[in-house]
Parts: structure tokens; C-alpha cells; sequence
């Protein structure tokens, strides 16, 4: 865009539009063809209703056209929550409430997302079918309400269903299959729940208390992986009285009352609760986590597990090199402090004031770890074991980081980390025979284990 024409549409210079339209005729023109923002993009962005009523008499095509991040005048009026701009665009025509920017957005779910209530019911008024649009991840706008902590504009989204008669958006699903009760109880938002389920605003009957995403999970089957908090008992009697069920298809959990007359005794005048009464009054979190016993594993597994359309690469590598890290450092550290610890002093065949062998005790040197000396094979499993563990995350961080700069500097400081721990794990056991042998596993161990995972792959 030409620069004089880009700070007339930042400071909304009318007069300086038309003297540069004068001057030239196709500055306009030679704007559409520029990525980038048009006038109608900044002067939205920097809320000159004047300046977009006149672009719009000069070339009405602006209007539809997305700048680089994806992204219409209307969608950036409604993101704003700048109502004037917004009626002024909607005069272009009411297709511009359709248009679709980044993943498929329309400038009614930046309303829902920005919780632009004004900006909201001038768009559902001029295109009501926009109500039921969703995003490319099959997000309805009351979705996106929720993820984004809107209540607000979540009810006045539901009011307009109403309205329009298009209750069924209620029911929407996104692509791992969760409804709205779904993402309400997901994020806590108990708020929404008592809206949907109260029958006041809405007919609560229209609601699917029972419907299952992707995972196989009821809304009620959410509320029990969460963590469980003050309110999470009377958010599961609200579910309960509107009919949902255990994720098993079994009766919920029981929520928990109160004795209206608690059992007492009289002694000198003072009541005591029975300890009957104490057990009544067990916490809902209680209930929940001996409910969670009977879960079936399957749906459990498919929600959590990693989703290529959910998850990215870059968050999945970032979390397998914290949990690399986190047993390397875990085995590392379970050689230098071996279980049992390490002998203080030495100890020969022949020496009575330490022991020795007059009570048992075989011989040893200090800094030796005392598993080897008393147990020789619990303590070569462990350290087996222990090994495949470091060697394994190590191997796991080169791989994960190839390709990362100053790799190979990474290399030489793990290779250094390996040298270190074999030996200190030489410096752990009581004779030589063990020594050559770790520090022939050290070597081996490695080469066997980029192996044998090469062989179960294929």
C-alpha cells in the first residue's frame, strides 16, 4: 500500500483519501493487488467510522477482502467490539457477517470470543444463519464462548438461538466430539452448567446430559477425572436430576447429604455427634475416587493419548525431552546415593575393631555402596536396570534434539555425563570382576538398546 495512503486511512484523513484519489485514480485499485492490509483494514483497526464510510463509497470490494493474517474489516469491527464500524460495514451487504478468515472464522465467533455483546446482536440480527456456523475445528460460537470464559456473551448467544429457533446448535459437537456441557465442566465454568440445567433460560430437555465425545467420556465422567473442589457435589446433583449417568452406563455417584437430625448423646448437657455422623458427612472427592476404580481403562486412554490433530509436534518433543531429563537426572542420582548408601570405612579380613569378618561382615572399602557388599544380586539388577534407564533417556534427548544448533556440543557434554556415571558406578562395587564387567556393559548397553528398539519398530 502506498505509505501517504496507509497514515490517511491510521488518522482517518478524508480529505487526504480524495487528494490522493485525484492525484490518482487507481491508488485503490493498486491496493487490492499489495498484500497485506487494505484502508478498510486499518481504518477498522484504528476506529474511523468516517474514513470507512467513504472507502466504501470508493471501492465496496475492501470489504470482503482478508489481509494477511486472515482476517476482514468486519472481523477486525467485531473483534474490537466497535458497533459503529461494524453497522457501517453490514451496509456492503449482510454476507460479510459469512465470510470466513483464519480457521474458517466468521466475525460472529470473534464476538463470542472477545464477549462483544453489542457487536453480537447486530450481527445475528443482520444474518441469523450465521449462528451456525462453526470453525475449521468444528467449533460452534458457543464453544468458543466457553474455552474463552465469556458467560456473558454465552448467554446472550443462547438467547438468540432461542429466538431464531435453532436450538440445535446447543448440541454441537467439535472434532474430538465435546459439547458444550463438555468444555463447561472441563474448565470449571459452573456457571454455564446451572444456566443450561436450571430450565429458566432454556428447556433443560434439550440438552444431552449423556452424550460421549471422541473418548467415550459423559459430561459426568469429566467432572470425575478433574479435580475435585468446593461445589463439584452440587454441580453433580444438577447433572443427576437432568439424567446423567456414569460413564459405564451405571448409576452416578452418590452425592452426599447432611442428617437433618444427626444422632447426639447428652453428657452434662452438651450434644456429640456420633460417629455415624461423621461418616456421613464424607467429602463428594471420597465418593469420586472410589467410583474412578470401576472406570472402564479404554476411554481413558483414548483421551489422553496424542492426538496429530490436537496435539502439535513441537508441544509433544518438548514434553518427551522434560520427561528424558527428569530420568536421566532420576538414574543419575540413584548411583551416587545407591540404595542402602555407601560404606564410611574400610574393612579387611583381619580387622576385629571394625567388624570384619569376626561379625559377619565381609570386607569392604569405603565409598563402596553396601547393597554390593551384602546383596551382590539385588544390587547388580538394580544397577542393570538402573543403566538402561540413563542410557535410554540419553539416547532419547540425542534424537530429539537432532537437528537443534550446537548439537554436537550437546553430544560431547552427554557423552561426558556417560563417562562420569560409569564411573561412578566403577567406583560403587566391591571387586574387580564387577568393575570390568559394568564397565563392559556401559559400552555395550547403549548399541544394544539402539537395536533392540530398531527390531520391535519393525
Amino acid at each position: 500500500m502506498d505509505p501517504r495512503l496507509f497514515e490517511a486511512s491510521y488518522t482517518g484523513n478524508v480529505d487526504q483519501l480524495y487528494s490522493l484519489v485525484r492525484e490518482n485514480v487507481l491508488i485503490l485499485n493498486t491496493a487490492s493487488l499489495v498484500e497485506g492490509d487494505n484502508p478498510l483494514h486499518v481504518a477498522s483497526m484504528a476506529g474511523h467510522v468516517n474514513f470507512v464510510r467513504e472507502v466504501l463509497k470508493l471501492r465496496m470490494e475492501f470489504a470482503s477482502e482478508l489481509n494477511q493474517d486472515g482476517f476482514s474489516a468486519l472481523h477486525i469491527a467485531a473483534a474490537r467490539g466497535d458497533v459503529d464500524i461494524v453497522q457501517e460495514l453490514l451496509k456492503a451487504g449482510n454476507h460479510l457477517c459469512l465470510v470466513k478468515g483464519r480457521e474458517e472464522r466468521i466475525p460472529l465467533h470473534y464476538t463470542a470470543i472477545k464477549g462483544r455483546s453489542e457487536v453480537l446482536k447486530e450481527l445475528v440480527s443482520a444474518c441469523p444463519d450465521s449462528i451456525e456456523e462453526v470453525t475449521a475445528r468444528k467449533e460452534s460460537m458457543l464453544h468458543l464462548a466457553i474455552k474463552n470464559s465469556q458467560f456473558e456473551a454465552f448467554k446472550l448467544l443462547v438467547q438468540q438461538l432461542k429466538r431464531f429457533n435453532k436450538e440445535q446448535v446447543l448440541n454441537c459437537r467439535d472434532r474430538q466430539g465435546n459439547q458444550i456441557l463438555h468444555l463447561a465442566l472441563a474448565r470449571k465454568q459452573y456457571e454455564v452448567v446451572k444456566f443450561l440445567l436450571s430450565g429458566e433460560a432454556i428447556d433443560k430437555d434439550l440438552i444431552e446430559v449423556n452424550a460421549r465425545n471422541e473418548a467415550g467420556l459423559t459430561p459426568l465422567g469429566i467432572l470425575l477425572l478433574i479435580n475435585n473442589e468446593a461445589g463439584d457435589a452440587e454441580i453433580a446433583e444438577i447433572l443427576m436430576r437432568s439424567g446423567a449417568r456414569s460413564p459405564m452406563g451405571l448409576p452416578s455417584v452418590v452425592v452426599v447429604t447432611e442428617d437433618p437430625e444427626p444422632e447426639t448423646d447428652q453428657l452434662n448437657g452438651q450434644h456429640f455427634q456420633s460417629p455415624s455422623h461423621h461418616q456421613s458427612r464424607r467429602t463428594w472427592t471420597g465418593r469420586c475416587l472410589s467410583f474412578l476404580k470401576v472406570i472402564d481403562d479404554s476411554p481413558l486412554l483414548e483421551y489422553f493419548k496424542y492426538n496429530k490433530e490436537r496435539d502439535s509436534p513441537g508441544d509433544l518433543r518438548n514434553a518427551l525431552l522434560v520427561i528424558a531429563a527428569l530420568i536421566t537426572t532420576a538414574t543419575y542420582q540413584a548411583v551416587l546415593q545407591p540404595p542402602g548408601g555407601l560404606w564410611q570405612d574400610d574393612s579387611g579380613s583381619s580387622s576385629s575393631s571394625t567388624g570384619g569378618t569376626n561379625n559377619g561382615t565381609p570386607s569392604h572399602k569405603a565409598g563402596q555402596a553396601v547393597l554390593a557388599t551384602k546383596n551382590p544380586v539385588s544390587f547388580i539388577l538394580f544397577l542393570v536396570f538402573n543403566s538402561v534407564g540413563f542410557y535410554a533417556s540419553i539416547m532419547m534427548t540425542i534424537i530429539l534434539t537432532s537437528g537443534f544448533p550446537m548439537h554436537m556440543e550437546l553430544k560431547v557434554a552427554l557423552f561426558a555425563l556417560i563417562a562420569t556415571y560409569d564411573a561412578a558406578m566403577g567406583s560403587l562395587m566391591p571387586n574387580n570382576f564387577f568393575n570390568y564387567y559394568f564397565v563392559g556393559l556401559s559400552i555395550v548397553l547403549p548399541v544394544m538398546l539402539a537395536l533392540i528398539s530398531k527390531w520391535v519398530r519393525k
